[in-house]
């Protein structure tokens, strides 16, 4: 990446995101702004978020798979459907070749806005 200036917006991150990952990043994005329409969108650490003033999740787009990371709490009550996909300690990974899990990811952005919205601490994870 040596020369290339990182992206200060999410419009400059979607832009420079791998061709493939155009449809899930912008299904993803859509999903995520119907779920907390005021969280503000930033860059963070290089990474797209919300945040409401908390940080509610965030995103990235890689060679081959998106990372959807909630915070880590919202994975918990989700196990037994994530058990099929790949995840993380932070985030559930979702290949291009494979479709979007709309539905879930969902489901999952509500319950961590929900989440997020009943903690006192400002912590992320």
């Amino acid at each position: 990446m040596a020369g290339k200036q990182k992206p200060t917006t999410v419009e400059e991150y979607i832009m420079a995101a791998p061709n493939e990952a155009l449809p899930h990043l912008h299904k993803l994005r859509a999903i995520l702004r119907n779920v907390a329409p005021e969280a503000q969108e930033v860059i963070k650490w290089g990474t797209p978020f919300f945040v409401e003033p908390r940080f509610l999740f965030a995103y990235s787009a890689h060679k081959a798979h998106l990372n959807f990371a909630p915070h880590r709490a919202s994975l918990t009550p989700f196990h037994e459907e994530l058990k099929n996909y790949r995840t993380t300690k932070y985030s559930l990974l979702i290949p291009y070749k494979e479709p979007l899990m709309e539905d879930l990811i969902r489901r999952m952005a509500i319950y961590c806005v929900e989440y997020v919205s009943r903690r006192e601490d400002k912590s992320f994870w």
